[in-house]
């Protein structure tokens, strides 16, 4: 069994070339397919993320794989090569452990990768490329995750702003999925907090940007509703969440436009999370009742906090994965002498009939049972111990203190006799 592993990701590679290796989820079933039958590979599984491209494959020649990988995306396999990592055996063992757990994630226990990686199982078994050693490996893999989520804090604290911002929201409001969020920009951080925040399903979203056509691109993504930064001073009353980042280099939330939010509230909790820099939400804000602001350097605090604690959890959870290396691979090393044994068992079988069909015949021809019996055990007995002991007598000086260490082990015979 030729396991091993290859790949590249966010810390190998750039986004640019990731993009370009990267496996369509639609067309994932006939790549594993043709991987299989034009790349040397007896089972495959192909893990496809916006932060990784790894495949996990069966195969005798790792490099038919890779210049499979080339040939596939109609690369030169020296533009992919600089970036790819290839990973023999245990290595490979180690990593698959190391990213379901999420140690190698950008966001240190980010728990996204093992769902990925369990829709990366299951499309190799709809393709009929997951044979029995791939399948050993991933139920394995996803047990260790289990084991290091659980014995753990890795995945406990927060780490992203996005995260931390949810959090805290959900200190203040006991549901999120009750309340109205408003998201005031549309760059990469807005995107990201509006992930994270509907997947608590709010009760409604809203993105304001200063143009309307990038707002509705956003608020699309999550059934939501897109105005102009000009409709603020009516639309801020209405929502209990806001989250805002823009480039402005002034405030877009000032004092008096918040009063007057929180008045036609009837002072109802106002959460207000603002990643700006400079700020967008006025300092003074701060000093209102009922009005919760918290800036990206206090967000920078949770997500620093989670981060320290996470990194004490990564020695527990190396230690979790190394064991679980090893059982695996003893595993593995069991599975390489099963044919083997099999063989040893049919020359056994073989000898066995041979001696008892002997023993039938002459019990037909009325002879002695006892005399049988005693022909047959020593008949046995000959043959099993013919390999060894003219093996004994034919091996090398050099070889045979090895080679009798062996046969004590065998058979238990004392160094003695």
């Amino acid at each position: 069994m030729q396991l091993f592993a290859f790949g590249l990701n966010h810390q190998t590679a750039p986004l640019n070339v990731r993009e370009q290796v990267a496996f369509n989820v639609d067309g994932m079933e006939n790549a594993l397919r043709d991987l299989v039958d034009k790349g040397g590979a007896k089972e495959a599984a192909i893990l496809s993320t916006c932060n990784r491209m790894e495949l996990y494959c069966n195969a005798e020649q790792p490099d038919q794989a890779i210049d499979w990988l080339a040939q596939y995306h109609n690369m030169p396999r020296t533009d992919i090569e600089p970036y790819l990592y290839t990973l023999p055996r245990e290595m490979a063992v180690k990593h698959s452990f190391r990213v379901a757990s999420g140690l190698d994630s950008m966001v240190l226990g980010e728990p996204q990768i093992l769902g990925q990686m369990k829709q990366a199982v299951r499309q190799a078994e709809q393709a009929g490329t997951m044979g029995f050693l791939l399948h050993k490996l991933f139920q394995r893999t996803f047990s260790v995750a289990k084991d290091v989520r659980t014995q753990t804090e890795i995945g406990a604290n927060l780490v992203s702003m996005a995260a931390a911002a949810v959090k805290l929201a959900e200190r203040i409001f006991p549901s999120i999925s009750e309340q109205k969020v408003l998201f005031i920009g549309a760059g990469e951080m807005i995107e990201l907090n509006a992930v994270y925040f509907a997947a608590k399903s709010p009760k409604h979203i809203t993105v304001a940007n200063r143009t309307l056509e990038r707002a509705e691109t956003l608020a699309q993504r999550f059934n939501g509703h897109a105005i102009t930064l000009t409709d603020l001073p009516e639309q801020l009353a209405l929502h209990d969440i806001i989250v805002t980042c823009t480039a402005s280099q002034l405030p877009i939330l000032g004092k008096g436009m918040v009063e007057r939010a929180l008045k036609a509230r009837k002072h109802r909790p106002l959460f207000i999370v603002d990643l700006a820099v400079p700020r967008d939400v006025e300092a003074e804000v701060a000093e209102l009742d009922d009005v919760f602001l918290y800036t990206v350097d206090d967000i920078a605090e949770v997500v620093k906090d989670g981060l320290d604690a996470r990194q004490g959890a990564v020695k527990e959870a190396e230690v979790i994965i190394d064991s679980g290396v090893v059982d695996f691979i003893h595993w593995m090393e069991s599975r390489e002498v099963v044919p083997t044994i099999r063989s040893l068992r049919d020359h056994a079988e073989r000898n066995r009939r041979h001696e008892l069909e002997k023993a039938l015949r002459l019990l037909a021809k009325g002879e002695s049972p006892e005399k049988i019996l005693e022909a047959m055990s020593n008949g046995l007995t000959n043959k099993f111990l013919h390999a060894p002991t003219h093996a004994l007598n034919q091996v090398h000086s050099g070889d045979r203190e090895k080679f009798l260490e062996v046969i004590h082990r065998m058979y238990h015979v004392p160094s003695e006799e």
